[in-house]
């Protein structure tokens, strides 16, 4: 066979480890060719290839980032796309393609298999909002790297009897948030599953640091929203996938903190840090995995399909079911450990 491979999205650790599967699972398993695409779903609509074999992606499977480069790159935003994406496809006899991806890369690979384009795809995105498996390729390592950092600021907020916001990644889910915020003991989690009070927010502050406590972290997902009426946000930026670049809402939960608290507030704003760098052993293992079952799919002949981890097992699960809404943090969860926020 001769397989196609892509990035798209927005990057995140464990992308080198999943290309380094495909790669090797095609070469050595099956004896297959392997055509990289860079910069996701450009690529195929440029024609933009990177061959791909063992000895070119020896030594990646610690590395950060994408050695294919990614983008959000949408086929059904360009003129012609569509077309141009079959184009390639045939040019280079490719009997599948494997997109490693997020919602907005599935969902065009989703619409791209329909087409008749033979896709595989393998769900990726630290924010963890991809229906259909437990966990994506890169989550393990954000919510690590996001635990760490909120252990070394409950130190400075302890010194200096502060309040510190720490905003990290979610753009409509907040997976990261409430499982790093749990992990390292934050007093608040703003969630964008539930709209905050920002006054019970304060009075909840306010309740703390009045026993004497001495320090208070707010973990508060980007994609987090005030109840309807109650703090005013500019709006956003859209991208191609119809995605919103959200960024700031630390800002505006720090100052609303000091305004009606008189507590004095500070924001460290995670970002694009819990992208980067190394892999956690988890992320390699899990990316591994999908690599090597993203090939059998492709051999079975199972297009549409993505791979997904089902508790322990790699399943395989249709697109259409991955993509049709996001994974959010479920509502009796949030309940069950809100109890613990009483104080």
């Amino acid at each position: 066979m001769r397989l196609g491979v892509l990035t798209g999205g927005g990057d995140c650790p464990g992308l080198n480890a999943a290309l380094r599967a495909v790669v090797r699972k095609a070469n050595v398993s099956h004896g297959d060719e392997v055509v990289g695409f860079r910069d996701g779903w450009r690529g195929v609509i440029e024609d933009d290839t990177l061959p791909l074999d063992v000895e070119r992606c020896r030594g990646i499977l610690p590395r950060g980032g994408t050695i294919l480069g990614t983008s959000r790159t949408n086929p059904f935003k360009r003129d012609d796309g569509v077309d141009r994406v079959r184009a390639t496809v045939a040019r280079h006899h490719l009997d599948a393609v494997v997109a490693i991806g997020g919602e907005g890369t599935l969902s065009a690979s989703r619409r791209l298999s329909d087409l008749g384009i033979p896709v595989v795809g393998i769900p990726k995105t630290i924010d963890n909002d991809v229906n259909g498996t437990d966990v994506t390729i890169g989550f393990n390592t954000a919510v690590q790297v996001a635990s760490e950092a909120i252990d070394r600021l409950h130190t400075t907020a302890e010194s200096h009897d502060r309040v510190i916001v720490c905003e990290v990644m979610g753009r409509h889910v907040g997976w990261i948030a409430f499982q790093a915020g749990l992990a390292a003991g934050a007093a608040v989690l703003l969630l964008p599953e539930e709209p905050f009070d920002m006054e019970a927010v304060s009075a909840h502050l306010q309740r703390r640091h009045a026993k004497g406590r001495y320090a208070s972290i707010v973990v508060v997902a980007e994609g987090a929203k005030p109840k309807e009426g109650t703090l005013a946000l500019p709006p956003p930026e859209i991208d191609e996938y119809d995605h919103e670049r959200l960024g700031g809402i630390g800002s505006v939960v720090a100052g609303e903190i000091e305004r009606r608290t008189g507590l004095e507030a500070r924001v460290t704003i995670l970002g694009h840090v819990l992208r980067g760098g190394s892999p956690s052993a988890f992320d390699r293992y899990l990316a591994t995995r999908f690599g090597i079952e993203a090939v059998e799919a492709a051999h079975d002949g199972d297009f549409g399909a993505m791979v997904a981890l089902h508790a322990s097992d790699i399943v395989r699960v249709p697109l259409a079911s991955a993509v049709g809404e996001l994974k959010c943090v479920p509502r009796d969860l949030l309940d069950r450990v809100s109890r613990i926020f009483l104080d």
